[in-house]
């Protein structure tokens, strides 16, 4: 029987029959954690086959796209659950989110809290089951013609933005739903869940449209694991900082000001200043040379940019001045390349690195705002570096050093690093240009290396022109 050989990060290659499945690759080498698999490069379920020699990654729920599988599953149950309970109930979106999950569901009323007790018991009841879950694909129009049949409108309005011919779906006993996946290889599992709230949420977030009823929740492979993140949650309730700044008189949320955008107090206008302060004479003493430019910009700017392509839902619409088109800036990048560009330069003038602490404005839903965490109007401390190729290594783990030092001396201890990568299948996110993108993704690993940090990667999650790296800080 004809083989193929597949290789693993620790550099190790084994051989297996062409078709093996990966969960019986999984159990082969001892990774009974492994909930799903990244198959050179792009994730799949367990359940599929392996026909030609790849590269393999296990996902586990250490790791954030393990987590993302898990979380995707246990909202799938929730649907099963609520479709159980509420057979009238008609689905909308289930997707993982940071922490957890939701979903969307229109039932004609709210959720109340016995409901949440009666569903979160029949989602216990199901995962015990252990029911496979399982990829099945349909044909375009069969899929329309059973949500039709169904009533099901929302699937249906979803199924008229996938291009997808067939379509996949991901079954577990009598219940089905429209999903790319992929999902954990059954519901067993799923250790241990917890539906923390519910509430009111605009059919794709557009206040014109139907009113659904959204409920939240979070699953973790054992009981210990969710009460921790439990105990948590609540000690994060008790230092909210939208109560610790109504008490200590630090920022205030006034209606007519506006939603998103916050008045920062006496008190909190000198921790700010004390602040930016710290952070423009450190930045200075490194080398940045810091700048002031305009809330405002031409939307030519923007086109020129990519962002109004790439970003422009995120922006404020255009205010029509004069013969010109401006708009509130929602991000200081294309100022600080014009202060770059206003004037001839050498290859020795380089590295160049200009910094601003930047007034910033980006359209976020009302459902979406909360205190000074989700806002409209913000200033980042932001900076950008031009350099040779050859200093790429050396500017980017200074910055990593940077970071690392502000966060020592405000006392953040406990934050991660994830690189976030382009997903080469989506032609449509990212800027194309397979060099630069090998390149850059190349030197930021390298980087990272020989920092001899350790860190995740997130494939799918950089920005529309190059990776990044995210430090991730627990909020």
């Amino acid at each position: 029987m004809e083989q193929v050989a597949l290789k693993f990060p620790d550099g190790t290659v084994r051989r297996y029959p062409r078709g093996t499945r990966l969960q019986a690759v999984a159990q082969d080498v001892g990774r009974a954690d492994a909930l799903a698999a990244r198959v050179n490069g792009v994730e799949r379920d367990l359940s599929t086959p392996v026909e030609a020699d790849a590269a393999v990654e296990w996902l586990t729920f250490d790791d954030p796209a393990g987590k993302t599988v898990y979380w995707h599953s246990t909202a799938h149950l929730l649907a099963q659950a609520v479709r159980e309970l509420f057979p009238e109930a008609k689905l909308a979106i289930g997707p993982p989110i940071e922490d957890g999950f939701y979903y969307d569901f229109d039932i004609g009323r709210p959720f109340g809290p016995e409901d949440l007790e009666r569903i979160e018991a029949r989602m216990r009841e199901l995962a015990k089951r252990n029911q496979p879950i399982e990829r099945i694909t349909l044909p375009r129009d069969e899929a329309a013609r059973a949500f039709k049949s169904a009533g099901e409108k929302y699937k249906a309005e979803l199924l008229e933005g996938i291009p997808d011919d067939p379509v996949s779906f991901y079954r577990q006993d009598a219940f089905q739903d429209m999903c790319r996946g992929p999902h954990l290889p059954a519901t067993g599992r799923i250790g241990a869940v917890k539906l923390l709230s519910t509430s009111g949420a605009y059919w794709r977030g557009d206040e014109h449209r139907e009113m659904l009823q959204r409920i939240y929740g979070i699953s973790f492979p054992t009981q210990e694991a969710l009460d921790a993140y439990l105990a948590r949650l609540e000690e994060a309730r008790q230092r909210d900082h939208r109560k610790l700044g109504r008490e200590l008189q630090l920022f205030a949320a006034v209606e007519e000001v506006g939603q998103g955008l916050p008045l920062w107090l006496p008190r909190g206008a000198t921790v700010r200043r004390v602040l930016e302060r710290y952070i423009v004479d450190l930045e200075e003493r490194l080398g940045y040379q810091h700048v002031r430019t305009p809330d405002l910009a031409s939307i030519e700017l923007y086109k020129i940019s990519g962002h109004w392509e790439h970003y422009r839902e995120n922006m404020y619409p255009p205010m029509k001045v004069d013969t010109e088109e401006l708009i509130l800036r929602p991000m200081n990048c294309p100022h600080h390349i014009m202060i770059y560009k206003h004037q001839q330069r050498s290859y020795r003038d380089l590295p160049v690195r200009i910094a601003e602490l930047g007034n910033m404005y980006r359209y976020e839903r009302s459902g979406v705002l909360s205190g000074l965490a989700r806002v409209r109007g913000m200033t980042l401390n932001d900076a950008h570096i031009f350099c040779r190729p050859e200093q790429l290594m050396d500017e980017f783990m200074a910055v990593v050093r940077l970071i690392q030092r502000v966060y020592r001396d405000l006392g953040f201890q406990r934050y991660w690093y994830r690189v976030s990568l382009r997903d080469p299948h989506d032609r449509v996110k990212f800027v194309q240009n397979d060099a630069m993108w090998d390149l850059a993704e190349g030197k930021l690993r390298e980087a990272m290396q020989a920092l001899g940090l350790e860190f995740v990667e997130a494939r799918g999650e950089a920005s529309f022109y190059g990776p990044k790296l995210d430090v991730q800080v627990p909020n």
